[in-house]
């Protein structure tokens, strides 16, 4: 028997032995909800994503193989419906901190500047606007929660979890994997706004794990349409809670179907990010 090691919003991850089975569903979550309706395709575009990443970027990471016909995989897994969306990767003990990267002033990161002149504590010069691009980038750490909101707790909050040298490293590591994918994606005319990582241990050793510059962990806007000041086009889920935005949905209920055309024109979106990226047609039959 196959046993499940964690299901999160999108992700399932079994046991499989020497390794993990990491599985991308097309759920899709907002507000910190998994919503009724899917993506058709997502959790393919998410992994393919993530691949590209993980083989461009000299960084340790978890990744064996996309192959899932290549392993021998317990009878009761139905490897078609796998096949371009799971991930056998490095078992490995999960650092529990988000490492969120903001480039622009967007999200949560905008309504913390307009009451506090600050993100995360961090402060930034007067007369910014809505996703004007930051002087610099800026790390801003948060507590991992499967249920409910990550906390943003400060450099020194992330010292005090895991130690000097293990915060200092995942700050500059994760800060080069950002800047070297923003350098990317702008070549490509995407503006990587900000992104969030994870790491783990594996044989001592930090290592990137779970999806990498995705448009579920990534803001991704267009260069062409980018106007700062206001709401951006993007490639990401942003879509679907403009959406919902538009709704009389509490965010506390459960959430709504999203109509058709919603699922369609998200789907569109994940796979355009995919195709400017690494200039592949997404095909999958």
């Amino acid at each position: 028997m196959v046993s499940i090691v964690r299901q999160g919003k999108v992700r399932d991850v079994y046991d499989i032995g020497d390794y993990y089975l990491m599985v991308a569903s097309d759920r899709i979550s907002a507000f910190d909800h998994i919503l009724p309706s899917q993506i058709p395709d997502k959790g393919r575009v998410l992994t393919q994503i993530s691949k590209f990443w993980f083989e461009r970027f000299e960084v340790p990471h978890h990744l064996v193989s996309t192959d899932v016909r290549a392993f021998d995989l317990p009878g009761e897994m139905n490897v078609d419906e796998l096949d371009g969306r799971s991930m056998i990767v490095k078992k490995c003990e999960v650092v529990p901190i988000e490492c969120v990267i903001r480039g622009y002033l967007v999200g949560s990161g905008w309504k913390d500047y307009q009451k506090t002149g600050s993100v995360c504590g961090i402060s930034l010069p007067p007369g910014l606007t809505k996703c004007e691009k930051l002087p610099e980038a800026i790390f801003t750490p948060a507590t991992k929660s499967d249920e409910g909101h990550d906390e943003n707790i400060s450099f020194e909050q992330m010292v005090d979890a895991v130690g000097l040298q293990t915060a200092t490293t995942l700050r500059d590591q994760s800060m080069s994997v950002y800047q070297r994918g923003r350098d990317y994606a702008a070549e490509k005319g995407i503006i990587l706004a900000d992104t969030k990582l994870e790491w783990g241990l594996h044989d001592g050793q930090l290592i990137l794990i779970d999806e990498v510059l995705t448009p579920d962990s990534s803001r991704f806007w267009p260069v062409d349409q980018y106007v700062p000041g206001q709401n951006q086009f993007s490639f990401d889920k942003q879509y679907v809670r403009d959406w919902l935005e538009t709704t009389d949905w509490d965010k506390e209920s459960a959430p709504p179907e999203l109509p058709a055309d919603v699922v369609a024109k998200t789907r569109d979106k994940y796979i355009e990010a995919y195709e400017r990226l690494t200039e592949q047609t997404f095909e999958w039959k």
